[in-house]
């Protein structure tokens, strides 16, 4: 092969392997921190949050609309449950208004008709014993009284009223009214010696207290404890 043949200059082995084109050697170079930062503002222009800042928003940067909303929920909750607790005891009370008005409804009436009962009593105590012996009609007579008052007294216990029994029992403020002290030996002292008007109670209340005489030491009996 002569000079004429051969060309200019040598061509290069890269060409002949692969056929690709040579790199252009006028192109910018990018360096490796401008591609992170393109990155980062590429990331803020979408509205995702920057690589490495995962925490929540502030919670003093709640939305007010949302804490106003919060606050008034809170508010009806606190008043459905004060509600709820007047219910409840309105509930218990109109229940026990209602007992205590089926118990005790009749306490005028059985009060008024105390009276009636009293009277009954006196008259019977007024009868003579021997005033009935031989005399049909005296007998007759005190045996309607007798039979009217046992009459009464099964009608005012079927509606819970009752006597209070008093005669010899200890004197309780609560139950007997007293009126006078009485010297007696025939009960211990502080005891009922005497009943001037019974006493009733309806279911557990008291209706009216028994009116008694209060036992106290006679003279001797008294002065033989101070010794003893």
């Amino acid at each position: 092969m002569t000079s004429q043949d051969r060309p200019d200059h040598d061509p290069d082995p890269k060409q002949e392997q692969g056929g690709v084109p040579p790199a252009d050697d006028t192109a910018p170079a990018v360096e490796p921190g401008e591609a992170a930062a393109a990155y980062a503002r590429a990331q803020e222009a979408a509205g995702a949050p920057e690589a490495g800042d995962g925490a929540a928003p502030d919670a003093a940067e709640e939305d007010p609309t949302v804490a106003a909303l919060k606050a008034e929920i809170e508010e009806l909750r606190g008043q459905t449950l004060r509600t709820l607790a007047d219910m409840e005891n309105l509930r218990r009370r109109t229940a026990r208004e209602k007992e205590d008005a089926a118990k005790y409804g009749v306490s005028r009436l059985a009060k008024d008709l105390l009276s009636v009962a009293d009277n009954l009593q006196r008259a019977l105590k007024a009868i003579p014993a021997d005033a009935t012996e031989g005399n049909d009609l005296m007998r007759t007579l005190a045996e309607g009284v007798a039979a009217v008052e046992r009459e009464l007294a099964t009608v005012l216990e079927r509606h819970g009223v009752r006597a209070v029994d008093a005669l010899g029992k200890p004197f309780d403020s609560n139950l007997h009214e007293a009126v006078m002290e009485q010297p007696t030996a025939d009960v211990p002292p502080g005891h009922v010696a005497q009943v001037f008007q019974t006493g009733y109670m309806i279911h557990d209340r008291l209706l009216r207290p028994a009116m008694v005489a209060v036992a106290k030491a006679v003279d001797g009996q008294a002065a033989g404890a101070a010794q003893g």
